[in-house]
């Protein structure tokens, strides 16, 4: 295709998980128009990066593990597609003058750097890296607005906000309500959750996503991060953002405004729709997902979460009211901690709670630079991989 003005070229950060998959699926789709896959990044997975090089003949792909570089390079021998190594090689795409978005779907903290590289570009960045703004969030903001760049959200909550903020002035919202369905152990009670397995917290009930995002939504923490995103991502009070359990993942989040309207985004539960949004925003095309069939006969429930079973909600708000580095301390022994759970090392009760002895000891800091946040997330890291039951 020659590019033209309705051509969007874009760089998918993390192509090779489930939400890379899925926007190449949209990309590839033909249903929006004009959308092309300008680069591809992956850690190590470099059959499937190589997989989807050939398919989708980006201009580019990274590799950020320089281990597998060769054999990459010697798959795509011939094909066209440059193959770039490290995070020089993502930054080259990310900063491409041709770039139009950049999707950033890299898992964890690890996505903050071509977010920030991307919106220091100028570009707009279709984020479906949280933990880009539970890091960092006012320094993005900031940079963001300095540069006159674009956030788009993709994950569905805050796509589902998004969309229905549209429907009333930022002073007329009383509250925005994000929904969770609960994950696989909602109803259970702290004794019940003292023999999970891995094996057990991986079987999410309604999405299918990679491991690392399924245990944070068994332990709600991946709800706790949405919740500091959200608060950067609209400028909104701690006090004005709430959480409801939803086990349909029909209703992807809501906004109430002072009227007293609510005001829901409805649909599957797939992720194709919320990366179209953000990669063809302001325009909507036919999107390769299911569609939700009303005529069936159905019913959607709400319960509140069980915040004493499920504590990472609770500090999810002590980080959103403290700021600084609170984001970046918890969410760096999150990811420690999770990691700890999946390889036998600690239960699935001790997730959080290791997060909450990171929280209580990092070195606070309101104000902090962007180096200070990632030295605060080294040593928490460390904090959280020598913690103890």
């Amino acid at each position: 295709m020659e590019r033209g003005e309705s051509t969007t070229r874009v760089v998918v950060l993390g192509s090779t998980g489930s939400i890379g998959r899925s926007a190449l699926d949209v990309i590839g789709a033909g249903g929006a128009p004009g959308l092309l896959a300008h680069g591809l990044s992956a850690h190590s997975n470099w059959e499937r990066l190589a997989d989807q090089a050939r398919s989708a003949a980006p201009r580019f792909v990274a590799l950020t593990d320089d281990g597998p570089l060769a054999e990459a390079r010697s798959a795509l021998r011939g094909t066209g597609v440059e193959v770039l190594a490290g995070r020089d090689g993502v930054l080259k795409m990310v900063t491409d003058e041709a770039t139009d978005r950049v999707l950033d779907a890299i898992v964890g903290a690890a996505g903050l750097e071509g977010a920030w590289a991307a919106l220091e570009a100028g570009k707009t960045v279709a984020l479906a890296n949280k933990e880009t703004l539970v890091v960092a969030g006012p320094l993005v903001m900031d940079l963001a607005r300095r540069r006159g760049a674009r956030l788009l959200p993709v994950d569905s909550e805050h796509s589902a906000i998004f969309q229905a903020l549209k429907s009333g002035g930022r002073r007329e919202v009383k509250r925005v309500v994000l929904t969770s369905s609960g994950g696989p152990f909602r109803g259970k009670t702290r004794a019940q959750l003292r023999d999970v397995t891995p094996a057990m917290a991986l079987k999410h009930p309604t999405w299918a996503m990679g491991p690392k995002i399924t245990i944070d939504s068994a332990t709600l923490m991946n709800k706790a991060l949405e919740v500091i995103e959200a608060r950067w991502l609209f400028d909104l009070e701690p006090e004005q953002i709430e959480v409801v359990i939803h086990p349909e993942s029909t209703i992807h989040s809501m906004v109430e405004f002072v009227d007293g309207s609510v005001i829901a985004q409805l649909s599957p539960p797939d992720m194709r729709l919320p990366i179209q949004y953000a990669l063809t925003y302001p325009d909507r095309h036919p999107c390769p997902g299911p569609r939700l069939d009303l005529t069936k006969p159905s019913a959607l429930h709400f319960e509140p979460p069980d915040r004493e079973t499920f504590p990472a909600l609770d500090l999810a708000y002590e980080v959103m009211r403290q700021g600084g580095t609170a984001g970046a301390a918890l969410n760096a022994a999150n990811e420690v901690a999770v990691g700890r759970f999946l390889a036998g090392e600690i239960g699935f009760l001790d997730i959080p709670r290791a997060c909450r002895a990171a929280l209580d000891h990092h070195e606070y800091d309101p104000r902090p630079t962007l180096d200070r946040l990632w030295k605060v997330d080294a040593r928490a890291r460390l904090e959280a991989q020598r913690w103890t039951p």
